[in-house]
């Protein structure tokens, strides 16, 4: 009888708990234009714009991620969406090896990229002639894998887990870079995407928007409900 009892106060006790809340943060997916986090079914839908040679880039991933991460996202109420936005051959390697991989590699290989921005840009612009013209002439992967071996970009991803073999074959991603060479041509023509950070709301272009303090004012609008 006492065994009955404890088995079925245990069975209670275990029908009265809480369902364990979704960890939002966990659904990374690859989308048709780059990489969502955060429930697909969000009533705020935010888009960001990137370019990965953008100093302003980098400097609102460091003041927003970690807020993202740990205020919004986790509610279930915001889903943010990170779309290249390619200005130059640099910002394409560092683009195909951000999204090289499985899909939940890519926010952390976007993190990565760009809170070593401040080295590898500062490569770039000290470039000789002769490098730059080895990262625009020959087959993509040749270019590709100049620009990463100039700038560092392979010590990046060995500290992401790859192998230089592994980042060489998405260097190599012919499909994969048109289809980021196609999304920023999308952005510009449909969305009329001026340059980077920009930023979509719900499908619309926050005009004049390009910082942290304004994307969140932007956000919590959004999240208000209306009188």
């Amino acid at each position: 009888m006492k065994t009955f009892a404890y088995a079925a106060a245990a069975a209670l006790a275990f029908t009265a708990a809480p369902a364990m809340a979704q960890d939002w943060y966990a659904a990374q997916v690859e989308t048709e234009t780059g990489h969502r986090v955060g429930n697909p079914e969000a009533e705020v839908q935010l888009v960001e714009f990137i370019s990965y040679t953008c100093p302003h880039c980098a400097h609102y991933a460091h003041d927003a991620d970690a807020v993202m991460q740990l205020q919004y996202i986790p509610t279930g109420k915001v889903a943010v969406e990170v779309r290249p936005f390619i200005r130059n051959p640099v910002d394409l390697a560092a683009s195909l090896l951000a999204g090289c991989g499985d899909a939940d590699k890519f926010f952390g290989n976007h993190r990565a990229i760009l809170s070593r921005q401040e080295v590898w840009l500062q490569k770039a612009m000290d470039a000789s002639p002769a490098q730059t013209a080895r990262w625009g002439s020959g087959s993509l992967g040749s270019r590709m894998r100049a620009i990463s071996s100039d700038l560092g970009f392979y010590d990046i991803m060995e500290s992401r887990g790859y192998s230089i073999s592994e980042a060489d074959a998405c260097l190599s991603d012919e499909t994969a870079a048109q289809s980021i060479i196609g999304t920023t041509q999308d952005a510009a023509d449909r969305l009329g995407v001026p340059g980077t950070p920009s930023f979509a709301l719900n499908g619309s272009l926050l005009q004049g928007v390009h910082t942290w303090p304004a994307v969140k004012a932007s956000l919590d609008k959004a999240l208000t409900p209306e009188d």
